[in-house]
């Protein structure tokens, strides 16, 4: 044990939602987190005034330690959140909210720390052997959202050690007609296509229209989330058709990640993914996971599991605080 505190706020800030959570620290290192204060980021400024709305939702003294997973690269003391326009200055954080204590990491990184830390029973089996996950090797964590979280964590012996990434933004690489429809269609918006314009939740319009466009069909133009509930509802085809393309190529990334990250096992996160859970396990995407030519006998083998865990970046958040400031076996 390096000190004694017993409270801390952690803190998940997202594209869409900055999540807030009072955590405590068990005599036996159980991570005891109470129920979030979520709020839009798009209703305040910058995290300062957003952390003021916290304070008054809260009945008590607020901890002075916070944890921040972050939606965005944090390589230096300036953050700027990937898919909102907050600015945050690391730097200065514990002027800016009163506070003794921060640890500041990656929002994937810290989903990585909590499906290095949750028991076995939180997590929901995909495909690939039904088995838990390595005691050794490398497991890659992947999640799709507003934008598409990648991070890996390897364990060596009852230790792990957790590098972020940012994966979601390399090529995106089409696999068949559809695919390669559906590219054309995005370079014609963007100069460079990365897996995360196809695979997070806003990309699912994309697969909509480039569906309805190769059957010369004409459709309203819809946002995401109708796209999503309508596909999920069953009660418009196209969109049916969407989600099966959707997770068709979240399998095909997913298993270039395994690949490129030498993983033993991959384990999907975020709300989308437990929200498209049933769909996952009877779409094409263990398939496309599986799909990497004279690999495939290797990618059958590794298991794919989803966390269920309702808040996992608020609790990996708390994890890696804890692990930097109090316990070191963690």
């Amino acid at each position: 044990m390096r000190g004694q505190v017993s409270d801390l706020v952690a803190l998940d800030i997202g594209g869409t939602h900055a999540r807030f959570a009072l955590v405590r620290f068990g005599d036996d290192g159980a991570i005891i987190m109470d129920d979030p204060i979520t709020l839009k980021t798009s209703d305040y400024v910058s995290l300062q005034t957003a952390w003021e709305e916290f304070e008054r939702q809260v009945t008590g003294p607020v901890p002075r330690a916070a944890a921040l997973a972050i939606a965005g690269p944090v390589t230096g003391e300036t953050v700027r959140l990937t898919n909102n326009s907050w600015v945050i200055q690391t730097g200065s954080l514990d002027k800016q909210l009163d506070l003794d204590r921060v640890v500041v990491l990656n929002d994937f990184a810290a989903v990585a720390h909590a499906v290095a830390r949750v028991p076995e029973d939180q997590f929901l089996h995909l495909s690939g052997p039904d088995e838990p996950l390595p005691q050794n090797g490398t497991v890659s964590v992947i999640g799709p959202g507003t934008g598409l979280g990648v991070a890996h964590f390897k364990r060596v012996d009852g230790q792990y050690h957790v590098q972020a990434t940012e994966g979601g933004h390399v090529n995106f690489a089409p696999v068949d007609h559809v695919e390669d429809a559906l590219l054309k269609r995005l370079r014609n918006q963007h100069r460079r296509v990365s897996v995360e314009r196809v695979v997070a939740g806003p990309g699912i319009v994309e697969i909509y229209e480039t569906l309805a466009s190769l059957e010369h069909r004409s459709v309203e133009q819809l946002d995401d989330r109708t796209v999503w509930e309508r596909g999920l509802a069953h009660t418009d085809n196209l969109a049916v058709a969407a989600i099966e393309r959707f997770c068709m190529a979240l399998g095909s990334a997913s298993g270039d990640y395994a690949l490129s990250h030498g993983a033993s096992a991959v384990v999907m996160a975020g709300g989308l993914g437990y929200r498209i859970r049933d769909t996952l396990r009877y779409s094409g995407f263990a398939e496309r996971f599986r799909f990497k030519g004279r690999y495939e006998p290797l990618m059958a083998n590794i298991p794919v599991k989803l966390i269920t865990h309702p808040q996992p970046g608020l609790f990996g958040a708390a994890a890696a605080f804890q692990r930097e400031h109090f316990l070191e076996t963690v």
